[in-house]
């Protein structure tokens, strides 16, 4: 059965690949279809970063230890579940990606229900953490009154939780059929309504942390209720309603969510394992506050680099799922490059800023200083997050979640952060070792997944996602069968 799958494929893609066009031509069509998803996601991710950003500014002005709480809950708390969540969806990406490009529409919508089950069971079990955020900090030897302040707010933050449940698989359902210019839109929306409510609440009415937090969760859920406004109107032929096949077949998508959940986290805590490693360092206070500043800077920049990584997943998922590996490999080289050029145009503007950049943030000029030597360092991060992102989104497009988890955890975990500590602690070159040392984890990686990537047999990838893609279709249709056949 396999064979036969194999041969009808690659007869398929043979006939309508033989005729091929013009390189620029096709370098051209490659480039609209990546910048219809990375546009769209790049911008979304920068309201959604944006929201926190001012969020806080308002929240500064109430007082430092409201501000202290919420950046704490923000960048450790809600940022757990933020890794967590997000790269459970991720498997969405791998399943309606391949499902659209087989045209196995009414799929997608079945694989959407399934993934919000999935999610919401999932955030259900975050839940503890943010009930128990008081006395858990408290054990910790936080401040207690941060501790308590803290507690509110995360209280306050399971809304957002089940909020990015809602939205990254909204967000990977509509990324998968290229629909995603709705996602931009409601992001530019909520991000407007969001700097009018924050004002409106905390300065004008004055209710403090509790107007803050009321901006924040409206922010979260408004674009929410766009997206599925316009899943259930505006996509007829993916979205046939609420079906009881939701609930059938869940281990495979839990088992493929978990794998994805595994990778993007192990992936986004990496730089907060490089914040812990530096409070005990020499000077912890100024390279704490040059380390926030290069992060914010590379954070912000990461929001391009993720738009990246969606554009790569939605392509090279569609293409395996349409049965052709030629172009799914065309969109690998067309991705890599275009935000390959794009990181080392910041590199090299970074690397000539240095320590101005720090004057943006702060008036400290022994903390402009720590900048200035950590450029360098920020420059080359820039450019590898260029690259590592859009093999993370290749391998998310092909079901390998599972692979790079294991990649991850052994490039990051049992060579960047020993190596880290080897040239920070013991030879002694402070925070600059540290990151050196992650750094060379993220070189590690970005060259195995290269490896992986070339080394692919992208033929029986193709298999692999058809495969996939009819089990299920098979099933689900066999079932609908059965229904029909009892009704009558």
């Amino acid at each position: 059965m396999e064979e036969e799958i194999k041969k009808s494929l690659l007869q398929h893609q043979n006939t309508s690949e033989d005729e091929e066009e013009p390189l620029r031509k096709r370098v051209w069509q490659e480039s609209k279809k990546m910048w219809v998803v990375a546009g769209p996601a790049i911008f979304n991710r920068f309201s959604t970063f944006g929201i926190t950003v001012v969020s806080q500014s308002f929240i500064g002005h109430i007082g430092s230890t409201e501000l202290a709480a919420y950046s704490l809950v923000m960048t450790v708390l809600v940022r757990f579940a933020n890794g967590v969540l997000l790269g459970m969806a991720s498997a969405l990406e791998t399943l309606c990606g391949q499902a659209y490009g087989a045209r196995q529409y009414d799929m997608l919508g079945v694989y959407l229900q399934r993934s919000w089950i999935v999610l919401f069971l999932t955030s259900i079990l975050l839940l503890p953490i943010y009930i128990f955020t008081t006395p858990i900090l408290e054990a910790l030897g936080q401040d207690k009154n941060i501790a308590q302040v803290a507690g509110s707010i995360s209280l306050w933050s399971i809304g957002i939780i089940f909020a990015f449940a809602v939205s990254f698989t909204c967000q990977m359902f509509l990324q998968a059929q290229s629909k995603n210019k709705i996602i931009a839109y409601l992001a530019a929306v909520s991000i407007s309504i969001h700097v009018f409510m924050s004002w409106l609440l905390t300065v004008k009415f004055k209710f403090g942390l509790n107007g803050a937090m009321t901006s924040i969760i409206l922010a979260h859920w408004i674009p929410n209720l766009g997206q599925l406004v316009f899943i259930m109107r505006k996509c007829p032929d993916t979205w046939k309603g609420f079906s009881f096949l939701a609930f059938k077949d869940l281990w495979p998508v839990i088992k493929l969510s978990l794998s994805s959940g595994a990778m993007l986290c192990l992936e986004i805590w990496y730089n907060t394992v490089l914040i812990l490693l530096t409070g005990n360092m020499e000077n912890a206070e100024i390279s704490i506050d040059a380390l926030a500043i290069c992060l914010n800077i590379n954070g912000w920049e990461m929001m391009i680099a993720l738009g990246f990584f969606a554009a790569a997943s939605v392509r090279v998922s569609n293409e395996l799922g349409r049965g052709s590996s030629k172009a799914a490999k065309f969109s690998i080289v067309i991705t890599v490059l275009t935000s390959f050029s794009i990181g080392f145009v910041l590199f090299v503007i970074f690397l000539i800023l240095k320590e101005k950049l720090a004057y943006i943030f702060t008036p400290d000029p022994d903390v402009a200083k720590a900048v200035g030597d950590l450029s360098p360092l920020l420059s080359f991060s820039i450019l590898m997050n260029s690259v590592q992102p859009v093999l993370s989104g290749v391998s998310v497009g092909a079901g390998w979640q599972k692979v790079v988890a294991y990649v991850n955890i052994g490039s990051y975990y049992l060579i960047g952060v020993p190596f880290g500590l080897l040239l920070g602690h013991y030879l002694h070159l402070q925070v600059k070792g540290v990151w050196i040392g992650m750094l060379f984890g993220i070189f590690v990686q970005t060259v195995v997944l290269i490896i992986i990537t070339y080394k692919t047999d992208w033929d029986n990838q193709v298999v692999v996602a058809r495969n996939r893609v009819n089990r299920w279709a098979i099933v689900e249709k066999d079932e609908s069968i059965d229904a029909s056949s009892v009704s009558r």
